[in-house]
């Protein structure tokens, strides 16, 4: 395993391929510092015995002691210390931890490639098995390239007027493959060391040319990294930890990009394509229940502080609104404990979170933000809109008059009123708050694909059988008088 210091060392020597704001930058961007923040908490705190121990396990591959961030699930109990992990590390920094979708990716491709060997006898898996060790031996920081461009959404992949709005194969050597298209939405890619390639969707016989999966260094030959960075305002006098956080995406091009076979894991299996899409999807997911708990549990802790600050916090509304809040965050981290515990193992020997209590805790996360935030707002009140800047606060003339007006509370110190209130600034009024929202709703799928997901999951006769049973209707489960469900007996 290696440092945050040793992970920022090893970006320095990547190609500078991203492009922002009409110009190639550097990777030490100051936009994007704040990712290469996080990205390298995710180094340090493994090895910090504070969080004890929670970020290593021991590889079943090799028996030594790797991130678990590299590391494919072989049990329960991983699921569960890989939630716990996301979590803790999320309210560490204050948001997402940036690094959920490489074990994602990793985790969906020891299912994928197994299968597709099993099937078609091919190598995928010993590929990825040699890949894998590989990552956990240099400690690599990987992201994953999943939606696809898609064009005209209600068309296929082959059926596009433009082939390449669907990453694909365009060229097969004896060496490797030749890929062409792009990836949208690929989250902290310019601050990783390398880009795991997934298929999108399910594909469809004739389109093999699109059901690739592979793995590629983040600044191959070809790839254009076009770049969106967010991060807080700059803070001036009253620094704090939440002013060196930031987040990127980008439109990841891959402009006829040569991949080894060493590197490739899935090549024209159409039917593993689509196993593959829907175990990221899965998988990342049930990181979301960790994630996104911390981050409804920040909104929650503002919340509390705005009322706090502004002497309401013993008010009979002020608390019922922030039990709803916490329900929130419980229900969110319970779903993925549920889902753990529930778990599968697949025939990889990786197991596998159930996908309905996933969905449902995903799903709530993404309804739910909305409403956090407005709470927040309503209980911070008009300040967090119309706060004064930092200069103004410290200004020899007019600061002694804000350090006077801005008191609520007495026993709160003026500073702490403006450090809080800075804070709920940037979560709610700041471009970096309005790209919480919508990462918040979307990230890791909408809220309509988890309904989908969820109703297609379910097992919706055997809740019809239940109801027949109450009510007298026959049929031939409640002759039996007991009903066997995904979870039991009933």
């Amino acid at each position: 395993m290696i440092s945050g210091e040793k992970y920022r060392e090893r970006l320095k020597k990547l190609r500078p391929n991203v492009y922002q704001q009409g110009r190639y930058i550097d990777r030490f961007d100051r936009t994007i510092l704040g990712g290469i923040n996080v990205m390298a908490t995710t180094y340090d705190f493994a090895t910090d015995p504070e969080f004890g121990g929670i970020g290593t396990v021991s590889s079943h591959l090799t028996g030594e002691k790797v991130n678990r961030f590299t590391h494919i699930h072989q049990s329960v109990e991983d699921l569960l210390n890989k939630q716990k992990m996301t979590r803790i590390y999320a309210q560490e920094v204050g948001g997402c931890i940036q690094r959920c979708m490489g074990i994602d990716g990793l985790n969906a491709l020891s299912i994928a490639t197994y299968d597709a060997d099993q099937k078609h006898g091919t190598e995928y898996n010993k590929r990825f098995l040699n890949y894998l060790k590989k990552v956990q031996a240099e400690d690599l920081c990987l992201v994953c390239a999943q939606t696809d461009a898609k064009g005209n959404r209600p068309w296929r992949p082959g059926k596009q007027q433009d082939p390449d709005l669907y990453l694909r194969v365009v060229e097969k050597r004896a060496d490797g493959i030749i890929v062409n298209g792009a990836k949208a939405h690929n989250s902290a890619s310019v601050y990783a060391d390398e880009i795991i390639a997934l298929p999108t969707r399910n594909m469809m016989s004739d389109e093999k040319d699109w059901a690739v999966a592979f793995a590629i260094p983040a600044d191959a030959e070809g790839i254009t990294l076009i770049n969106a960075a967010f991060h807080p305002p700059q803070r001036k006098k009253l620094d704090a930890p939440h002013a060196h956080i930031g987040f990127s995406h980008s439109l990841t091009i891959f402009d006829h990009v040569f991949v080894p076979w060493e590197r490739v894991f899935l090549c024209g299996e159409t039917e593993q394509a689509g196993k593959a899409a829907l175990y990221f999807a899965l998988f990342h997911r049930h990181s979301y229940t960790g994630c996104k708990a911390a981050l409804s549990e920040v909104v929650t802790g503002a919340t509390a502080l705005a009322a706090e600050y502004n002497g309401i916090d013993t008010a009979g509304h002020v608390r019922h609104k922030l039990a709803e809040m916490i329900q929130i965050v419980d229900l969110i981290y319970a779903a993925g404990i549920a889902a753990a515990i529930n778990a599968t193992r697949a025939d990889s020997g990786t197991y596998v979170p159930d996908s309905n209590y996933v969905n449902a805790g995903r799903m709530l996360a993404g309804e739910s933000i909305y409403s956090e935030y407005e709470s927040l707002a309503a209980i911070a009140g008009g300040l967090a809109a119309t706060l004064p800047s930092e200069e103004d606060f410290y200004d020899e003339k007019i600061g002694k008059y804000l350090e006077k007006y801005i008191m609520r509370n007495p026993k709160i110190a003026a500073e702490d009123q403006h450090r809080a209130f800075r804070l709920f600034q940037d979560m709610m009024t700041s471009t970096w708050g309005g790209h919480k929202l919508i990462d918040a709703l979307h990230g890791g799928g909408s809220p309509v694909i988890e309904k989908v997901a969820i109703y297609r999951d379910h097992d919706i006769e055997h809740s019809k059988n239940i109801a027949k049973k109450l009510a007298g209707i026959p049929c031939e489960a409640c002759t039996k008088g007991l009903f066997r469900g995904k979870y039991g007996w009933y």
